[in-house]
């Protein structure tokens, strides 16, 4: 099975003590302190692992703590420092206080390692604590205590390209032409159970990595069925193949209700590149869709392809596509690459109504970004945006200041009759 979140404890070593004692020499009845300091306690680190892909291990273990210090000893010997913790994750995991949700590491690479907690320091031995007044110093530190911490685990798939859309459009048969990768591939009434990764090769050696993104469904980025689970992984990919079912009654629905579900989650998703391919071209239907789904996209400003990931129609191409998109494409930002600050700023819920002449105007980040990837031309997206505004209060709110049947509401670059 596969995880990609956990929770965890974490509690670096304690420092050890440091040690009260005097020279007792044969010939020397009044030797000096001579007591050794305490060995510092072990640290928690975290560690990107290459041959890591889930989080399972941590379902299994919850608590890691690190090796406390020795006591310091006389003849001014020390402790010994705790051994430190190193806690092996799947590069791609971020690491967050469970508390505050403030992030402490972001592991994206296997040779990364970030210490998460330092080990309580050793206490001084009373050797240190000697003086012109006090030569026999009967005085000496404890071991600091070490830092304790409830973590949470969130991995998100490392992967140069998503393959996002609805169950069964055929990302996973697709995933299995284009690479080497052997998910289990059927016909699911929901969704595939996991995000599965491949590496295409092309030529000269060129390669990229690519995960099926399990299929989304209405209401993902508000957390129904597997949603969440699912978006975090797109966050990391720098382009979006966005796969059509060409044998489905609606692909244009399909294609506006999972761009809108992308929105929802994370502003940077609008910015992201998005090849449209519409795939089962081997199948009648998707061919009689093939004139209008082409020209839709691209007189959205999307560049399309049509393939079929079953017979391997187009898919070479489509893959050069890709290859291109992905040389032009920037570093893919998540959503905690800037301070908490603006992660929240950019998430805020909060509208504001007011009057504009004759008209209103709804203003909010979250509800402007979703009128803007909303197509109000498809009776189910229409219908959807009726039901976030609703779940967002606004059409409460514009009620109650008095908004009637035929005015004109404004969100966004969007203008909107306000219906019964």
């Amino acid at each position: 099975m596969f995880f990609d979140q956990a929770k965890i404890y974490i509690r670096s070593g304690n420092g050890g003590d440091g040690m009260i004692s005097f020279r007792r020499e044969k010939h020397v009845p009044y030797g000096g302190p001579d007591g050794g300091d305490g060995g510092d306690g072990g640290d928690i680190i975290f560690a990107g692992n290459r041959h890591l892909n889930s989080l399972m291990r941590f379902n299994r273990q919850a608590h890691f703590k690190a090796e406390h210090g020795t006591h310091g000893s006389k003849q001014n010997r020390s402790g010994k420092r705790g051994e430190t913790l190193r806690i092996e994750v799947p590069s791609g995991t971020v690491i967050r206080d469970a508390e505050t949700g403030a992030v402490l590491a972001d592991i994206t690479s296997e040779d990364q390692e970030i210490t998460v907690l330092q080990g309580g320091k050793g206490g001084r031995g009373n050797s240190h604590f000697a003086s012109s007044v006090n030569q026999a110093p009967r005085i000496a530190e404890r071991g600091e205590p070490g830092a304790e911490l409830w973590v949470t685990l969130e991995l998100k798939l490392i992967a140069d390209v998503g393959i996002v859309g609805v169950p069964n459009a055929g990302k996973s048969t697709l995933l299995s032409v284009i690479s080497g990768a052997s998910p289990k591939i059927a016909n699911y009434p929901f969704t595939t159970l996991q995000p599965n990764l491949g590496v295409v090769e092309l030529d000269d050696f060129e390669t990229f990595v690519v995960a099926d993104i399990p299929g989304l469904i209405e209401g993902a980025a508000s957390g129904v069925g597997l949603g969440h689970d699912f978006l975090r992984h797109v966050e990391r990919t720098r382009v979006l193949i966005h796969l059509l079912d060409g044998s489905a009654s609606e692909p244009l629905v399909d294609w506006a209700m999972i761009n809108q579900e992308l929105a929802m989650y994370d502003i940077a998703m609008e910015e992201r590149p998005q090849l449209v391919v519409l795939n089962k071209m081997d199948l009648p239907d998707a061919v009689a869709w093939e004139p209008l789904i082409e020209e839709e996209i691209k007189k959205a400003g999307y560049p399309f392809m049509s393939i079929s990931a079953a017979t391997g129609q187009n898919v070479r191409q489509m893959l050069y596509r890709v290859r291109q998109m992905l040389d032009e494409a920037p570093p893919a930002k998540t959503r905690h690459d800037d301070e908490i600050a603006v992660i929240r700023a950019a998430n805020d819920e909060g509208f504001t109504i007011e009057r504009e002449g004759a008209d209103w105007r709804v203003r909010g980040k979250q509800i402007e970004r979703v009128a803007a990837m909303t197509y109000f031309e498809f009776d189910a997206t229409l219908v959807r945006f009726q039901k976030i505004l609703e779940s967002m209060g606004i059409s409460k709110a514009l009620e109650e200041a008095g908004v009637q049947v035929g005015d004109i509401v404004h969100i966004g670059e969007e203008e909107l009759e306000w219906g019964e």
